[in-house]
């Protein structure tokens, strides 16, 4: 008799099928065991997230334009995760020593991440030199890492989960990813109102890495402890208190390792450092003959050496003409509303500056006080603390002869909207006739385009322009209010536009006294050479349709 089931002349006999691994032997009631698995992927989810966007504020941080850092980890991110789901189906027979495996790689690649940015850019000079394509190589390396292993976790929870108790794989995921998405939500949310503003991004993403391993040891070790072998069991116990001690390590060193960073990337004289709401405020020099520099999120704002050249620029030019009223956006260091009040004239001057802890330093840090020449001890200076953008649209029509914006870069994603061909309509409702807006507009010959978009959503708003330009920008200093510390290419001029509803003249106020770094003669030739560099293509920018890159 011919046996149906056997292989065919010169077939090789067909393969047994794997075993299925059997249920797991739990300590407690499957009931409990499934909740637990439950709790542990909550807790995994929302450390994931935490991960992911500490590498997007960092990212920020240290190399600016925060849509494009965040494109990239969010995108290299998710294709790690699927990466990594797949490579994990190989590992479902030994699902939970995998499983405890990668939670504690996990927490010690994602908690330790911050640390190794910030150290790298703290201690290579800002990515110059051979480091200048570092910071995205290093960013795409920790989000391929940490997306891999998020992957990973996922095919191994289901198999655990499975164990447990079996049921439709459609039920099994749809409580699997509802525990997921509502850690991720937990996550989320905790990252910007609790763990930044408590303990900044070094400690906080350390003490998640810490709430991770110990998440994923005490699932492994506790509930399916009886499938691992007496001796996987010490080695992943051992695994996991190394990680913990090298997470709380680091977190016992973070400040110590802060104020090193901080040392290496702003110099030996570093001040005053702090955290306020919106930003890292850092102070250095002002003593001992030493100039002040001004940070903003790593960014200088002031540089003692080249201030004056600046903010003579900025404002001088809108001020030769009616002056009596003056609103300057930004400008919270009062360096602005010190040239302003220079004029005769002046009846008041309305400050409209996002951070209120910039206004408190420059009222109080006698350093910085001294080169603001205490404009805010006069009575005509008057303070609010909004967001431009917003308090714009609530300000009284034809209320200013002059509009002063003072405000960072527009190639700094957060700044954009206040580049925007809405913001400049809301700028000429708040101009009274014959007033004049000024705007700083990033360096022209750097970043042409940039300046002539600026140039270009200013007419768009409705008004006439003047661009021009100041040289003699201190080489020294290569970052400048609108660049990044070690940005390649040091910007040796600052552009601005002048604006009107009809052609504005560029000059002089002939009553103010004379300014210390500008001549009528050199302005005008600063202004030939800006010119020069008009991109004819550039568009206005909107907020539907940002067009600063580049």
């Amino acid at each position: 008799m011919i046996d149906p089931h056997a292989p065919a002349p010169g077939q090789a006999p067909p393969r047994p099928a794997p075993a299925r691994v059997g249920p797991a032997r739990l300590p407690v009631r499957p009931g409990t065991g499934r909740f637990l698995v439950l709790a542990g992927v909550f807790v995994c989810a929302a450390c994931g997230l935490v991960y992911e966007l500490e590498l997007v504020a960092l990212a920020s941080y240290l190399m600016g334009d925060s849509v494009t850092q965040a494109s990239v980890v969010l995108s290299v991110m998710v294709f790690a995760m699927g990466v990594g789901s797949l490579l994990a189906k190989h590992l479902r027979r030994h699902a939970a020593v995998a499983f405890g495996a990668i939670e504690a790689t996990l927490a010690l690649v994602g908690g330790g991440s911050a640390m190794a940015l910030y150290a790298v850019f703290a201690w290579t000079g800002g990515w110059g030199g051979v480091w200048a394509d570092g910071p995205r190589c290093l960013l795409v390396a920790f989000s391929l890492a940490i997306g891999l292993l998020i992957g990973a976790e996922v095919p191994l929870l289901m198999e655990l989960i499975q164990r447990i108790r079996r049921q439709d794989a459609g039920g099994a995921v749809a409580d699997l990813f509802a525990a997921d998405y509502v850690g991720a939500l937990v996550g989320g949310l905790a990252f910007p109102f609790l763990l930044l503003p408590l303990l900044g991004q070094l400690t906080g993403t350390l003490l998640t890495g810490a709430v991770n391993v110990v998440a994923g040891g005490a699932l492994v070790l506790g509930l399916f402890r009886r499938d691992l072998t007496p001796r996987g069991r010490w080695l992943l116990l051992g695994a996991n208190l190394a990680v913990l001690g090298l997470l709380g390590t680091a977190a016992a060193l973070a400040g110590d390792f802060e104020r090193a960073a901080r040392q290496a990337v702003y110099g030996d004289d570093v001040r005053v450092a702090l955290r306020t709401g919106v930003q890292e405020v850092v102070l250095t020099g002002g003593t001992r003959g030493r100039p002040l520099n001004l940070f903003l999120d790593g960014r200088l704002r002031v540089s003692g050496h080249d201030e004056r050249r600046y903010h003579e620029a900025l404002v001088h030019p809108a001020m030769a003409g009616p002056h009596a009223r003056v609103l300057i956006l930004g400008g919270g260091d009062g360096l602005a509303a010190r040239e302003v009040l220079r004029h005769p004239g002046v009846e008041r001057v309305d400050v409209v500056e996002l951070d209120a802890g910039v206004v408190r330093l420059a009222r109080t840090d006698p350093a910085l006080t001294r080169l603001n020449g205490h404009a805010y001890a006069d009575p005509r200076v008057h303070v609010t603390t909004a967001d431009a953008f917003d308090w714009l649209r609530g300000a009284p029509p034809a209320a200013y002869d002059v509009v002063i914006e003072d405000l960072p870069d527009p190639g700094i994603t957060a700044s954009t909207k206040l580049y925007a061909q809405e913001f400049y309509g809301l700028a000429r409702r708040a101009l009274a006739p014959g007033g004049r807006l000024v705007v700083h507009a990033g360096s022209d010959s750097l970043r042409p385009r940039v300046f002539w978009t600026v140039d270009a959503t200013v007419r768009a708003a409705g008004l006439r322009t003047v661009p021009y330009r100041v040289g003699g920008r201190d080489p020294g200093f290569a970052a400048g209010p609108d660049r990044a510390p070690g940005a390649r290419g040091a910007p040796r001029d600052w552009g601005f536009v002048l604006a009107a509803r009809s052609t504005p003249v560029l000059r002089l106020d002939p009553a103010a006294p004379r300014p210390r770094t500008l001549t009528p003669a050199a302005l005008a030739a600063d202004t030939r050479a800006a010119l020069r560099t008009r991109v004819p293509t550039a568009r206005p920018s909107t907020l539907a349709r940002p067009r600063y890159s580049g």
